[in-house]
């Protein structure tokens, strides 16, 4: 009970940076989505599509095995130099190779006239790679408010600097108070996004200096080789993942009929429609935060397997409140995306249903991570990717975007069930199945009845949609009342 309510709080303080900081983040969509055209957009949904897949390469796996190694070494210092002392060394030599080869590199993007775009996106990527082991040690160390006061502040310049650059400055310059030079020089539309990134994330790569500096980089080649030997099936199932996350938008560029104008807005409307369905994945990330240590340091305690059941049941019971809550008042969600981009919305509830999919099997892969048998989770990962490359393949000429959606539920229905099973025969855990399952089938229910009733925006319409609400939180206490138990003051 006292292990819950530990989770809980630490999902709690991660999700004020991961949570908040992502919703304030978010907040930027509509902006985005209105000032920007479908085209314009559908560059930025792509280019940050491949972001995710080079941070995946550039830290492969190294992170969650200075988790591991951090609890079975010694000599905590010495894991984390190798670990910081790796990332660091591979991030230079990654940058240099970019910028080096930038100009081909965006000629083969199709934006041979952006070529800023690739040293930009390296810069981006280099500096996250390099902070992850930093943020990684304030984790394993439970400096929750540290970690969250660092990553708001990286929300808050990013944010600031959006404003700043897409709203006050054009409002400036066309008011002819002569300035001239500064902003003037910066490439106009979306180039201040990735100026904002990148002005942001070299603001978190100095705040985490001082963690940093308290080690010695030093490499212990030998711990390198275990660690890596560690990490590198966590790398492949990292790619695999990135792929099954975000390469269906570079597909629907190069897959979709069309000019390269027409496919671009294509992206733009899947990726602005996407945004509505990463609601859910914000309460995943800030689960995963929290979870990935406590799992490892709960592993060996009395009860493990039971803890990690009930964690299972209660986070199965949230996502379907999130998913009818988001469903049932879509008639008012929708407008966080400009109107342009409405044409898209029939994908959001297959996309909501995929990233709940994808939290379970975040929270089933713990048996594979506690029994260091990583190359599984790698096996899975790798047969997601085949679905979604194939799915997305054969689909995406025929049906479009639609395609990408289905793609994505089926890759991360399949691998959380895969994993389910493989997980019985090495780690089994007593998972309340008919709990988990029913919880979101109950939540696809009420939206169903939410489908049969009037469309009617009025106060009776909120009012029908809040008594939804209200049956599926009913339901949830009624069959699971052991709820209670950890709620405060209930101990």
């Amino acid at each position: 009970m006292n292990q819950i309510k530990k989770l809980a709080g630490q999902t709690a303080i991660y999700g004020l940076s991961s949570i908040l900081g992502r919703v304030l983040n978010y907040l930027l969509v509509p902006l985005y989505t209105r000032e920007y055209l479908k085209t314009e957009y559908g560059v930025v949904i792509e280019m940050y599509a491949y972001v995710a897949l080079l941070i995946i390469i550039l830290t492969y796996g190294m992170e969650t095995a200075y988790f591991r190694f951090a609890q079975t070494e010694n000599d905590q210092k010495k894991v984390f130099s190798t670990a910081m002392g790796s990332l660091l060394l591979s991030s230079l030599i990654f940058l240099g190779l970019a910028i080096g080869f930038a100009g081909p590199v965006a000629s083969l993007l199709d934006y041979p006239e952006n070529k800023e775009y690739v040293v930009w996106f390296a810069m981006i990527v280099a500096f996250d790679a390099i902070t992850s082991i930093p943020f990684a040690k304030l984790r394993q160390e439970n400096k929750a408010t540290a970690f969250a006061t660092i990553k708001l502040i990286n929300i808050a310049v990013y944010i600031g600097l959006n404003l700043l650059m897409i709203l006050a400055a054009p409002y400036i310059f066309r008011s002819d108070l002569g300035m001239q030079g500064g902003l003037m020089d910066l490439r106009p539309g979306i180039g201040y996004i990735f100026i904002a990134n990148l002005i942001s994330s070299g603001v978190t790569l100095v705040l985490v200096l001082p963690v940093m500096a308290k080690m010695k980089l030093r490499v212990d080649w030998h711990l390198w080789k275990r660690m890596i030997g560690y990490a590198l099936p966590l790398l492949v199932m990292g790619v695999a993942g990135s792929i099954n996350e975000t390469m269906d938008r570079p597909l629907l560029k190069y897959l979709l009929p069309g000019s390269l104008e027409e496919r671009l807005a294509e992206v733009g409307v899947y990726g602005a429609c996407y945004k509505i369905s990463i609601l859910i994945s914000l309460f995943i990330q800030a689960f995963r935060y929290a979870a990935e240590p406590f799992f490892f340091s709960h592993a060996k305690t009395t009860n493990s397997r039971q803890t990690y059941a009930d964690v299972m049941t209660y986070f199965s019971a949230v996502c379907g409140l999130i998913f009818v809550a988001i469903m049932v008042n879509m008639s008012a969600v929708k407008y966080f995306i400009g109107p342009r981009f409405h044409v898209g919305l029939q994908v959001v509830p297959i996309l909501l249903i995929a990233n709940i999919f994808l939290g379970f099997f975040y929270n089933l892969s713990v048996w594979y991570k506690l029994e260091e048998k990583t190359l599984y989770g790698a096996r899975i990962a790798i047969l997601g990717a085949l679905i979604t490359l194939v799915v997305n393949w054969y689909g995406i000429p025929r049906y479009g975007y639609m395609a990408s959606a289905w793609a994505t539920l089926a890759c991360y229905a399949t691998m959380a069930i895969v994993s389910y099973a493989e997980g019985r025969k090495y780690f089994p855990v007593p998972y309340e199945l008919t709990k988990i399952l029913g919880y979101i089938g109950l939540a696809l229910g009420l939206y169903g009845v939410h489908l049969c009733l009037p469309e009617n925006t009025n106060f009776l319409g909120h009012l029908a949609n809040t008594f939804l609400i209200f049956v599926y939180i009913l339901v949830v206490a009624f069959t699971n009342k052991s709820l209670r138990r950890y709620l405060p003051g209930k101990a």
